[in-house]
């Protein structure tokens, strides 16, 4: 496998929005280390679709909900590509049940909070440490006040949700999980700025994967017929998926900490 090519981490790939971000980065010519939970079958799916797409491809099972699996990543990131240019934390995990917020479970609470949440940072946290040494080491290096010339940056993209400002009190511990993915966003560009690494944001609406597909009907009628969203569609992975491209390939350079929102227009404030 080429190690000239720039290289992404793709968390949560095997299916929906994670798929396909990291078939659109095939497209780009990126090489893509595709994570996967569970569904190894699904993952060499993807990968699959990467390498039609004109990428290359590996994949690599992780739980992102625990931070002795997230070396795995990282070392297959180095040993078959020979680096780390793009993280997309994409992975997470909706309620096993929908229940109120008088009723919201310890258990659901820490599973919520640890996929979405902790192992995104602690992953991050990881992969920032291995992109400042390449960074440090980079002969094409400018200081963060001068224009660049050695292609797109490093970057880290965490995606996730309406429901980061939007509450759903029957699954609080989402809501709650994705607004500290927002404030991490912040937090990880303002660090990181100083070594050249840009961090964004990218706010899905509502998208259809199978994690939407329970509450089709709800949805359907809200988009549809009740005008919830000034663009009168549901989302689609592939939304997703170009404004990721668009991110990695170095359209934003003089962005970071950028809240990008795909929602249809769910965001306009409207009378």
């Amino acid at each position: 496998m080429s190690k000239t090519s720039r290289t992404a981490i793709v968390t949560g790939a095997s299916r929906g929005i994670g798929r396909a971000i990291a078939v659109a980065l095939g497209g780009g010519g990126f090489n893509v280390v595709i994570n996967y939970n569970s569904n190894a079958e699904a993952a060499q799916a993807c990968a699959e679709l990467v390498k039609q797409a004109g990428g290359q491809a590996v994949t690599v099972q992780a739980d992102i909900a625990k931070s002795e699996d997230h070396r795995r990543l990282v070392d297959a990131a180095m040993e078959t590509f020979g680096g780390i240019d793009v993280l997309v934390n994409n992975a997470g995990v909706a309620p096993k049940v929908r229940a109120d917020l008088l009723e919201t479970s310890e258990d659901s609470y820490d599973y919520l909070l640890d996929t979405n949440l902790r192992g995104p940072f602690f992953l991050t946290q990881q992969v920032a440490k291995v992109m400042i040494e390449k960074r440090a080491s980079d002969p094409v290096f400018l200081p963060v006040f001068l224009p660049d010339n050695g292609g797109p940056r490093p970057c880290i993209v965490n995606i996730t949700s309406i429901s980061a400002y939007t509450a759903s009190v029957n699954r609080g511990e989402y809501c709650i999980a994705k607004a500290g993915l927002a404030m991490m966003t912040q937090l990880f560009a303002a660090r990181l700025a100083e070594h050249g690494i840009n961090v964004y944001e990218i706010r899905p609406g509502i998208i259809a994967t199978d994690m939407t597909g329970p509450v089709k009907a709800k949805y359907d009628k809200l988009i549809l017929e009740e005008g919830l969203l000034p663009i009168k569609r549901w989302g689609h992975p592939e939304d997703i998926a170009r404004a990721v491209l668009a991110i990695a390939q170095g359209a934003l350079p003089y962005s970071t900490g950028q809240v990008i929102d795909v929602d249809g227009g769910f965001h306009v404030r409207r009378l």
